[in-house]
């Protein structure tokens, strides 16, 4: 069989071999307490113990897809692609909203947006930690920023992730995008290992687009980092060998998303996918705060749909309201209050001798920009990030006066920013 045509071998097995996924997607989070719960003893990322150990042992086939530091870097760096891949949707929605209207809706939408670079950041981190290199282009590939609209990186097919105007469809994929799954202790968090194995070995098939949510791979990733350090400390090596100066510390990062966190081993490794982990879908079942006892994105997403705040008691979170029932200050949200933007826009949508298209080219551009600069803080500058991310707000005024226009010849649509990797 030839390795350049997966998808007749991929029909064969669905004829020879049918599967059903090991899981059944459902609203709930992560439950593997020994390994993944921040809230026990072991893990939690507000007063871990400094003589940590990981003292559970993962099941063999819990481990199949990440073997090699080779695997785990691949799979980090394709953690950098899905944090990244939620910013142009969450930019686009935010910046079509009129301004001075849906103060609440904004701020929400804005806030979440920060913390993915500092879910970016974080992943870098660890992905450098582990001695990864951006030698080779990461955020600059070609193929880093999806074409929307797209299915997340992370391989889940049941909804597509595209650039919109703020609206409640675009909020609910949102709350998709935000999504928790539960995997008991000893299960895996994916379909039939064997069978993915394989098709990983034999066609190159991408063992990273198989996830039912965000989460869940950072569960691969955690419990691929547990049996590599365990792996390389019996042979005497250290599995974070990375250079600690390519780290990115608080004093490199604005701190209005979260907690920044340098990582030089095990410990701090599981800290940062923790954050990342939590501040989506909350820290355990039927709780909506994460270890920081913060709001998770999945609730705020819902604030806007119900026009109502949550209320969290950070002095006992367990006394904090219930998913779905906010008890909160209320707030009105203006659906109509916003841009007729073209969805998903592209070059091609705009006349070639028209302002709007001057406009989105000088928009595709920054952007482009804006990504090699963080690309470039996290290649051993990393004091560079700074001013970096305050260039993705700063094409906030670019984004507006795109959203503000019509495209001429397209009468009801409005230009929108164009997020491709600028190749010019």
């Amino acid at each position: 069989m030839s390795r350049s045509n997966p998808c007749q071998i991929c029909a064969f097995f669905k004829q020879i071999w049918p599967f059903k996924p090991a899981i059944t997607p459902k609203k709930s989070t992560i439950t593997d307490e020994s390994e993944l719960n921040p809230f026990s003893e072991k893990l939690s990322t507000t007063n871990i113990p400094e003589n940590l150990t990981m003292t559970t042992t993962p099941t063999p086939d819990s481990l199949k897809l990440i073997t090699t530091v080779e695997r785990l870097r691949y799979f980090l760096k394709q953690a950098m692609k899905i944090e990244h891949a939620t910013i142009p949707p969450y930019m686009t929605a935010l910046y079509s909203i009129h301004p001075g209207t849906n103060l609440e809706a904004f701020h929400i939408i804005r806030a979440v947006a920060v913390e993915e670079m500092l879910h970016l950041c974080l992943a870098a981190n660890v992905y450098n930690a582990v001695g990864g290199t951006f030698d080779e282009p990461v955020l600059t590939a070609p193929d880093f920023i999806p074409i929307y609209p797209s299915y997340l990186p992370t391989g889940s097919t049941d909804f597509k992730v595209g650039l919109g105007k703020f609206s409640q469809e675009t909020i609910e994929t949102f709350r998709q995008i935000e999504r928790s799954e539960e995997v008991k202790e000893g299960q895996p968090v994916v379909q039939s290992r064997a069978l993915e194995q394989f098709l990983f070995d034999f066609i190159g098939w991408d063992p990273t687009k198989s996830f039912f949510s965000i989460g869940l791979f950072y569960a691969e990733i955690i419990r691929g980092l547990n049996a590599l350090d365990r792996e390389y400390k019996q042979k005497g090596q250290n599995l974070f060998s990375g250079d600690p100066a390519r780290q990115i510390g608080p004093e490199y990062y604005y701190n209005g998303g979260g907690d920044i966190i340098k990582v030089t081993d095990l410990r701090s490794a599981i800290r940062a996918l923790k954050i990342i982990q939590e501040q989506g879908e909350g820290s355990r079942v039927n709780t909506i705060y994460d270890a920081e006892r913060e709001l998770a994105h999945d609730y705020r997403f819902q604030q806007i749909l119900l026009g109502q705040y949550y209320k969290i008691d950070k002095e006992d979170p367990t006394k904090s309201d219930q998913p779905n029932h906010p008890t909160g200050q209320t707030f009105e949200v203006k659906w109509d209050a916003v841009y007729p933007i073209k969805e998903n826009a592209s070059l091609e949508d705009y006349p070639k001798d028209s302002e709007v298209y001057q406009e989105a080219v000088k928009f595709q551009q920054g952007y482009s920009h804006f990504l090699a600069k963080i690309e470039h803080s996290f290649n051993g500058h990393p004091e560079d990030l700074i001013p970096a991310v305050g260039g993705m707000f700063r094409l906030k005024e670019q984004a507006n006066a795109l959203m503000r226009n019509p495209i001429p010849g397209k009468p009801g649509f409005n230009a929108a920013p164009v997020f491709r990797a600028d190749q010019t």
